[in-house]
């Protein structure tokens, strides 16, 4: 999706130079401008979900972790800040997570079209449309997360 190039990568998150370079372009809009902000935690979760890397500890919990933040937004509907909150805290227990294979084809959505955003509106667009995207992809493992979320102690909190 984007040309090829030599550049930094994500240590565990596989992916492209160009396609991390837009990640970090995309990041810097978000951080920069609070209206883009509004879809930081499902920007953060869509890109780790489509670059799972290879069966290792820290990829194994981020992908875990990153799905379970996406389960909370679109299926339960909680708050972005309290999927932040769950995450944090989840995320000190690193045992109890598995590796769940990826699918063949991780979302129609990706970085690229996020990328495209001509204002912040758009941003939020396009990232909503990126997560749900990645998220379906994952289909195959929504029984899992959601049996991860149930050993979790801290039970979904609708958004207000």
């Amino acid at each position: 999706m984007f040309p090829a190039s030599d550049g930094a990568v994500h240590r565990y998150m596989e992916s492209s130079p160009g396609c991390w370079a837009a990640f970090g372009e995309v990041l810097a809009r978000e951080y920069s401008d609070a209206a883009y902000a509004l879809a930081h935690r499902l920007t953060v979760d869509s890109y780790a979900v489509q670059h799972p890397g290879r069966p290792s500890p820290q990829s194994i919990q981020s992908v875990s972790l990153h799905l379970v933040s996406l389960c909370l937004v679109l299926e339960h509907h909680v708050s972005m800040q309290h999927a932040t909150e769950v995450l944090q805290e989840s995320g000190k227990d690193k045992s109890g997570f598995v590796w769940l294979d990826p699918p063949l084809m991780r979302g129609e959505v990706t970085i690229a079209n996020v990328k495209t955003a001509e204002n912040a509106k758009q941003h939020v667009e396009l990232v909503w449309a990126w997560a749900k995207s990645a998220w379906t992809a994952w289909s195959g493992h929504h029984n899992t997360i959601e049996a991860c979320l149930q050993k979790l102690d801290h039970p979904p909190r609708r958004a207000v």
